[in-house]
């Protein structure tokens, strides 16, 4: 059975749960909040934990924002060594709206790759809102997720559990489409909050 924990219970962190829980994984939701973590995990069939505590999940969901990345690493980093490590994380400056706080030619999830070079670094999740995660659907269509990585079985194991949990999910190639991906997410944050779109909307995937 795969096995899976999701790191952080917000909006985001609860949608990945459900989804994670209906394709039938073991999943772990990891928080702070001893209350919150306890209603989450009674409404999915997951476990609780306490932020620190160890990682039982093959795969580790980073359902947080960016600035939270290095306290979890500084926390998590030998654990999530070997293990999946999905970023779904959009490095936005939230001070401008104006651009992201990692270099041009860089990404999110190359800095978690860096930090720690044996984990299978996989994007996902982030050119989604919760809302669509949580409905399984964007306007008429299917809500798809687009994942990226340099680790094919790493890849497909998250393409497994997200299409079993009921949404799409599709290759988006090599870890370097970290960068597309991420200024897609950008760009669609961006109008959200320009209320441009609503956040219950956003980017479809048609074939």
């Amino acid at each position: 059975m795969t096995s899976i924990s999701i790191i952080g219970i917000g909006n985001m962190g609860s949608a990945i749960t459900g989804i994670a829980a209906k394709s039938g994984a073991s999943v772990q939701v990891v928080g702070r909040d001893q209350e919150k973590v306890d209603a989450l995990a009674a409404g999915t069939g997951a476990t609780a934990a306490l932020f620190g505590a160890p990682l039982t999940g093959d795969i580790v969901v980073l359902a947080v924002p960016f600035g939270a990345v290095e306290e979890i690493l500084a926390t998590y980093g030998e654990q999530l060594g070997g293990k999946i490590v999905v970023d779904i994380t959009n490095p936005v400056d939230f001070s401008t709206f104006d651009g992201l706080v990692v270099p041009a030619d860089g990404s999110a999830a190359d800095v978690i790759a860096a930090a720690v070079p044996t984990a299978k670094v996989v994007k996902a999740f982030n050119t989604t809102f919760a809302a669509t995660l949580a409905s399984g659907s964007v306007g008429t269509g299917t809500t798809t997720v687009l994942v990226a990585g340099d680790d094919q079985d790493a890849k497909d194991a998250v393409i497994a559990f997200v299409t079993a949990g009921g949404v799409n999910a599709e290759d988006a190639g090599s870890l370097k489409r970290a960068r597309e991906l991420e200024s897609l997410g950008f760009l669609q944050i961006s109008r959200a909050a320009r209320d441009v779109i609503g956040w219950t909307g956003g980017f479809a995937v048609a074939k």
